[in-house]
């Protein structure tokens, strides 16, 4: 069988993605299928919704961080080891960079892989209505990659009027629909989605939701869409494309991606529930390019480990942890003695947070942090420089006189965000100083795809020799 993909989308956030594609994910683990998934943009919570609780291997797929040769390569990359892809849509369908643009939208994404779409309707409170909203997205959908729907929070009875009125009407196959059941609904926060281990048996829960979806979603008929556009693609591009490395475009420059002989670079990587904010695809080039991961927990250790070279501090919730992350003194000592001394170190939002004299939560409480940035963090009440950025540095330090994309999205803000890069949102052209740099570190609040631009792992890799 040729490996198929496709991607769940919907007319706007709130829809009920990730309940249904947790479900289907689920669904398809029941039936011993080899599934892995991806989330469309910069999340990170919804991967690690669909590893640590359903056990899928998940990543993000991107079309503002990667170019299109690059980015089929990442998703080409092991998918003979499955026999499905399933792709979280973000936003609206048809939602990019500043919710204007194509860039960065799951459609763009379906266009860029050639992945058929199944739409999520939020069908509550909608009557006739819904029609005219699926003709307009259809209308919009200039390579017809809208391959059926699934309408979310309706009734059985209004399902069975409705459906045939859109297929007919619309020429679009209706899959099935997904009952309102609150004790299915996963909760929320201010960055998004609560974290997987902070939901009471969620396992139970996204099980019992595959249960209701095999019962009123048509699986069988979605996966042979599916497999029929699949079979189709490999009709388009020949054998001998199905044969490329799937290698070859995983980043630009690939001088700086070919793995280092001798001895390996031992990085301390900051994971706990404090800090846990990862690309898939970040930490995979790290290892490629010859790092040794080591996980340690600024919660729960009393040091850094051993015998490390550089220090990697990821985003997170350290804002929901700052008491425990404040009296874990020997811990703040460590980081703070080490990267006096000249230890490489990477941070990013919540590391970069970290690494501030103090944290101000949002009832006024004030914890000491690791001491290495002058200045604090306090909780702003909004989203603070929300959205995808261009990075470029003033002196080059890590990026070798290349660009880097990211992303930022953030309540709290730094009274020293640091002045060594600008950033500038590739939507409205508005600019800003950030970051910390030196010849040894690179602290701020983006959130960094090294994909797009390897040098930054490369340099980063040479300062830990």
């Amino acid at each position: 069988m040729e490996h198929a993909g496709f991607l769940l989308a919907a007319p706007a956030s709130g829809s009920g993605k990730t309940t249904i594609t947790c479900a289907l994910l689920a669904a398809l683990k029941k039936r011993k299928a080899r599934v892995r998934s991806f989330k469309c943009g910069p999340d990170y919570i919804d991967p690690m919704y669909h590893e640590q609780v359903i056990g899928v291997s998940s990543g993000n797929l991107d079309t503002f961080f990667s170019e299109e040769e690059q980015l089929r390569a990442l998703y080409r990359r092991g998918q003979e080891q499955y026999d499905y892809t399933v792709i979280e849509g973000a936003m609206g369908l048809y939602d990019g960079l500043g919710g204007t643009r194509p860039e960065g939208s799951a459609y763009h994404l379906a266009q860029t892989l050639q992945l058929p779409v199944f739409l999520i309707l939020d069908a509550k409170g909608m009557g006739r209505t819904m029609l005219a909203l699926l003709a307009g997205m259809l209308q919009y959908d200039v390579d017809r990659r809208i391959a059926g729907v699934i309408l979310n929070r309706t009734t059985e009875h209004f399902y069975e009027i409705i459906r045939p009125q859109i297929e007919e009407e619309l020429g679009l196959p209706v899959l099935g629909f997904f009952p309102e059941r609150r004790e299915l609904h996963i909760e929320s926060r201010h960055l998004g989605l609560k974290l997987p281990e902070e939901i009471g048996e969620l396992r139970k829960q996204i099980f019992a939701a595959a249960e209701v979806l095999e019962k009123t979603v048509d699986v069988e008929r979605m996966l042979e869409l599916a497999e029929r556009s699949a079979l189709v693609n490999a009709f388009r591009r020949g054998a001998s494309e199905r044969g490329d490395d799937s290698q070859k475009h995983l980043c630009q420059g690939e001088e700086w991606c070919e793995r280092r002989a001798g001895k390996k670079r031992r990085i301390a990587v900051a994971l706990d529930r404090a800090f846990c904010f990862y690309y898939a695809e970040n930490l995979r080039l790290l290892r490629e390019a010859g790092a040794e991961l080591v996980e340690f927990s600024p919660l729960a250790d009393q040091s850094l480990p051993e015998h490390i070279d550089g220090i990697l501090l990821g985003g997170g919730y350290p804002e929901l942890f700052a008491k425990e992350l404040s009296e874990n003194r020997s811990m703040r000592k460590s980081i703070r003695q080490a990267i006096e001394a000249g230890m490489p170190s990477v941070a990013e939002c919540g590391g970069f947070m970290y690494l501030h004299e103090h944290l101000t939560d949002g009832e006024g409480n004030t914890y000491p942090m690791a001491g290495v940035v002058a200045g604090g963090c306090r909780n702003t009440g909004k989203l603070v420089r929300f959205g995808y950025v261009e990075i470029v540095e003033k002196k080059s330090l890590f990026l070798a006189g290349y660009p880097i994309r990211g992303h930022e999205f953030h309540y709290y803000d730094s009274d020293n965000n640091g002045d060594a890069c600008t950033a500038t949102k590739p939507a409205t052209g508005r600019s800003w100083e950030c970051v910390h740099a030196s010849e040894t570190h690179w602290w701020g609040y983006p959130h960094l795809y090294y994909p797009a631009n390897p040098a930054f792992v490369s340099q980063f890799l040479n300062i830990c020799s």
